[in-house]
């Protein structure tokens, strides 16, 4: 794939079958790969949007050990965030952000965040 950066919603759909392992560790910027792809995918990812009226549920990086995926528009609206635990995908956190930018989720250190950054930052902290 190219290496040009691109508006999230332009990306071209690579639906390429990809194992765990080859997910890759930095924020894919050319091409989205649907949760589709993912070989080892968890049933409760596949639906992560459904209750939202968000189907297309992309990944987006690793953090540390965890897996990201959004489920929802890019920007400050309706969507979710999944993190998996790569070595044990049971170990899942969520992050929610409504349509008024509000968000909440609790990550791998038990607290509850409101802001998307400190549940991030909690992912960094607790591998």
């Amino acid at each position: 794939m190219s290496d040009a950066a691109l508006p999230a919603h332009e990306r071209p759909v690579d639906d390429t079958p990809v194992h765990t392992e080859d997910l890759p560790p930095t924020p894919i910027r050319d091409r989205n790969i649907p949760i589709t792809a993912w070989v080892e995918a968890p049933v409760e990812a596949l639906h992560l949007g459904d209750d939202i009226g968000a189907p297309e549920i992309t990944y987006k990086r690793r953090i540390g050990p965890w897996l990201l995926w959004r489920a929802g528009p890019a920007s400050k609206a309706d969507a979710r965030y999944l993190a998996l635990l790569a070595d044990d995908l049971a170990v899942q956190h969520t992050f929610r952000i409504f349509p008024d930018g509000s968000g909440e989720g609790t990550g791998p250190s038990g607290e509850s965040h409101t802001r998307f950054r400190t549940w991030k930052q909690d992912l960094q902290s607790h591998p």
